[in-house]
């Protein structure tokens, strides 16, 4: 008889980190003090370039579209509709140990744009102008363009 092998799906460490801090945040009922001292917290630890990456996205998101709530969403800072549907979040690179952030939008954004549109950018480090075309993606994704 032929030996069959079981196929499992195989996590990193860091993938279980996050999937626990996961778990961490869908059991905790914060404030939105908490919440955005949490955001605020996470921002904090981060090494550079990220930190700086995420001060500057934190920065634009609460300038231009202030209705969305900051929250973190697998423990990267991340901002959602005030009903909770998470909107965008910033993960760092050093989370999974890439060369670059990622600014991902999930469905809650309204960046529809035909048939087609990107939701997710690689950051390296922010310059004016990406200042710029991130705070324009912000402010639509949040339906304020």
């Amino acid at each position: 008889m032929a030996e069959t092998t079981k196929s499992t799906a195989k996590f990193t460490a860091e993938e279980r980190a996050a999937m626990k801090q996961r778990a961490k945040e869908l059991k905790a009922q914060e404030t939105a003090a908490q919440s955005l001292q949490a955001v605020l917290d996470k921002i904090a630890s981060l090494d550079e370039p990220d930190r700086t990456n995420a001060e500057r996205i934190h920065d634009i998101v609460t300038r231009v579209a202030p209705s969305l709530v900051p929250r973190t969403f697998y423990g990267s800072p991340a901002y959602a509709t005030p009903d909770g549907k998470v909107v965008l979040f910033y993960q760092e690179r050093a989370k999974f140990k890439v060369r670059y952030g990622n600014l991902a939008f999930f469905e809650a954004a309204q960046l529809d744009d035909g048939t087609m549109w990107p939701t997710a950018f690689a950051v390296t480090e922010i310059s004016p102008a990406d200042e710029e075309k991130i705070g324009e993606l912000v402010r639509k994704a949040a339906g304020a363009a």
